[in-house]
């Protein structure tokens, strides 16, 4: 296949009459709507997807551009919107799938992952005494204790700021320093190609003596030696055994913050991207239905990490909210080798598989033939992300991968958009190798002329430009 040459690769039909959005027309008839009744298109979805503690009065407030407001004056909680909605009909479903990088295997149920959650929103609560509006920063392994560090602060109230583990000291001080952050949440480290790493020593040096951190939470997972500053750090093993299952989800505005994530800092000092609440939930849900049609049985993996915004949205507070099932992968791709992710693949019947192109590129590399050395018949959408996908990578993941059946939904965003905003819908859209097609419904987004600004004819280039507020879109720097 050429670079040149794209040829256009229709939905599996099959697929697509079962899907959420069917047909090219159906996504043509939610853009007009959206279009002719922009404040009404939103606003559906709000009271369809949101369980809200009190009504909004307003959808959009646009009195203070750029500073947009959306659902004004409506009450909820993430975490609520996560679990406790599921509790009546999901309880006993499995919400996360935990697979280590030893092959140690954990399976939690919404009920399960609801105490546990609640447990360690208590231990933040009664032993840390964080409350409303503090920020608490999480430099975490994929675990699923990250997860419930980040749904614990939602539940009451907290800001959470994960930094990324593979982060250095120096990152990591700078984060907790520009976002004044009182607890810090860490483990003594993970395990890697079945090998111990470490975080605390991290978080040690990080913390200098101006620092604002009263606290340290270690969770003990890899159990090397790790030095503990007395009256400062504490293992979450013990705390959280004497901890009430509990605890009544605060009631936060639709605007207030839900968390900050710095961007890298290869463009200068890092800023603390801001999402709220309300508007970044219903777009984490929606996205998750439209874009990987994830249905109530299936079995949902994004191999991304939660330090990053595809941690955020596409492994913890997508899925949640729509009361999906989520993989979480402690590993890396190629160990022990480059069949790892075709053999979980099997094992846990996985439908949705979310990945960037920088692993396809290295599992094709690496293990060109191993797909076909499992059953990958249960997957029905293949993902990818943080970058532009090559054509030749494209087509051994739609083949091979694939089996030339899979939709590919090459997703288009960023930190700063908090969810997907240009994305072919695997029912609808015909899709290109490496072209991530058009935009979502309710995003209005255009070619625009640099110098002008004014929308440009079919096949010339200029700036890609949303021209409307949406709800997940950031709400300012920290």
């Amino acid at each position: 296949m050429s670079d040149t040459v794209k040829p256009t690769f229709q939905p599996n039909r099959e697929f697509a009459k079962q899907a959420r959005i069917k047909n090219m027309c159906e996504y043509h008839d939610l853009q007009t709507w959206a279009h002719e009744d922009y404040e009404g298109f939103w606003g559906h979805f709000a009271n369809e997807k949101i369980d809200w503690f009190q009504p909004y009065t307003q959808v959009l407030d646009e009195s203070n551009v750029p500073f947009y407001k959306w659902f004004v004056n409506g009450k909820l909680n993430v975490a609520y919107q996560c679990i406790d909605r599921h509790l009546n009909s999901r309880k006993n479903k499995a919400a996360i799938i935990f697979e280590g990088d030893r092959g140690d295997k954990q399976i939690i149920t919404y009920l399960e992952l609801y105490y546990n959650v609640n447990k360690f929103a208590n231990l933040l609560k009664n032993e840390f005494h964080v409350k409303k509006g503090d920020r608490v920063v999480i430099y975490m392994p994929m675990i699923p204790e990250a997860a419930y560090a980040m749904l614990a602060c939602a539940r009451i109230g907290a800001i959470h700021s994960i930094v990324f583990g593979g982060f250095s000291a120096e990152a990591l001080k700078d984060r907790i320093e520009d976002a004044e952050a009182k607890v810090v949440i860490t483990a003594d480290g993970a395990f890697r190609k079945d090998k111990p790493y470490m975080l605390k020593p991290v978080v040690d040096q990080a913390i200098t003596e101006n620092s604002p951190v009263e606290k340290v939470l270690v969770v003990e997972r890899n159990n090397e030696d790790i030095t503990w500053v007395a009256g400062r750090d504490y293992s979450y093993n013990e705390l959280i055994k004497s901890q009430s299952s509990i605890c009544e989800a605060e009631v936060m505005d639709a605007e207030d913050p839900l968390f900050l994530l710095y961007t890298s800092g290869s463009t200068g000092k890092p800023k603390g991207v801001q999402h709220n609440s309300a508007g970044y939930i219903l777009w984490a849900q929606m996205t998750m239905e439209w874009v990987f049609d994830v249905k109530e049985n299936d079995t949902y993996w994004c191999t991304a990490d939660v330090g990053w915004i595809t941690g955020h949205t596409y492994i913890v507070y997508g899925p949640l909210a729509m009361g999906a099932t989520t993989v979480m992968f402690e590993g890396v791709p190629t160990y022990p080798d480059a069949g790892r992710p075709w053999k979980m693949v099997e094992e846990y019947k996985i439908n949705q598989f979310y990945t960037a192109p920088t692993a396809i590129r290295v599992l094709h590399k690496t293990g060109e033939d191993e797909p076909s050395k499992y059953d990958l018949s249960s997957l029905k959408v293949l993902g990818t992300v943080g970058e532009p996908i090559d054509p030749p990578a494209w087509k051994w993941y739609y083949e091979a991968v694939g089996s030339s059946k899979c939709a590919i939904v090459d997703t288009y965003w960023q930190t700063e958009t908090g969810g997907h905003i240009v994305s072919p819908l695997p029912g609808a859209t015909p899709i290109k190798p490496a072209c991530a097609t058009f935009p979502l419904p309710g995003i209005m987004a255009e070619i625009l002329d640099p110098q002008t600004g004014v929308k440009v004819p079919a096949g010339e280039g200029g700036y890609m430009c949303v021209t409307r507020p949406w709800p997940s879109m950031i709400r300012g720097i920290w």
